[in-house]
Order: structure tokens, then C-alpha cells, then sequence
């Protein structure tokens, strides 16, 4: 009998693209104001779907000149290869592609599916906490 299931791991997995998807939309907030700054977006589906079949970490994506670096730790293997241009983003007058107010929206809704990953991994992890105590709370 398997204690850890696989759903656990597809938590922790969601947690970790989640993170990254932040940290990438951050990226586009922090370039608002840059010239010739093109938004990016990570794709979830994509990199959730590598996830089962990912021994390797996927490639990191590639700065461009000007950009200012997002920092932060992203654990190993985590999905920065799935790091794409933002196609809905229309460049202004100076070249900046970045949608303020459409990046605000992703980010509150990147960060409320997080809190329900983390929320579920706990709850997981409430009802092995009990398993292993004999039902007792």
C-alpha cells in the first residue's frame, strides 16, 4: 500500500509552476516601464503536462538585453522552458508590451489558484496526519 500517492506529487508539482508563473509575471510588472520590453507568460497546461515524464529540468529561458533580473528560487526542474512571449500584449509607443492591468488580473488569479494547490496539499497531508495517529486528533 502506497502511503504518498501520486497526488501529492501533481501538488507539489502545480505549487512549483505556480511559483515560477509568479514569478514571471512579477518579471512583466517589474518591465512596465521599459522600452522594447516584450510581457511573457508561463504556459500551466504545458508544463504540468511534461511533469509526469520530466527526469531532466526544462531549459531556462533566455534573457533579452535590458531586462531587469527577476530573482527568487525556483526549485530544480521547474518549468521556466515553458516561458513564452505573450501574444496578447500590443507593444506602445515605445515598444513596451506589457498590459498592466492584464497582468494585475493574472497575477491575483495565479495567486488564488496557488492558495488552492496549497490549500488541498494540506488538507492531504491533515488526513495522513491522522492515518499515522490511529484516528486519534
Amino acid at each position: 500500500m502506497k502511503i504518498f500517492d501520486a497526488t501529492l506529487s501533481t501538488l507539489e508539482r502545480a505549487l512549483d509552476v505556480r511559483l515560477a508563473r509568479q514569478n514571471v509575471l512579477s518579471g512583466n510588472l517589474a518591465n512596465a516601464n521599459t522600452p522594447g520590453f516584450v510581457g511573457q507568460d508561463l504556459d500551466f497546461e504545458a508544463a504540468m503536462a511534461a511533469a509526469p515524464g520530466a527526469d531532466a529540468p526544462a531549459p531556462a529561458a533566455a534573457m533579452r538585453e535590458g531586462d531587469l533580473p527577476v530573482t527568487g528560487r525556483i526549485a530544480p526542474g521547474a518549468p521556466e522552458g515553458f516561458i513564452r512571449d505573450d501574444p496578447a500584449s500590443a507593444p506602445g509607443l515605445d515598444g513596451n508590451a506589457v498590459d498592466v492591468d492584464r497582468t494585475l488580473g493574472a497575477v491575483a488569479e495565479n495567486a488564488i489558484q496557488y492558495g488552492a494547490a496549497a490549500k488541498a496539499a494540506s488538507k492531504k497531508l491533515a488526513i495522513l496526519r491522522y492515518v499515522a495517529s490511529d484516528g486519534a486528533a
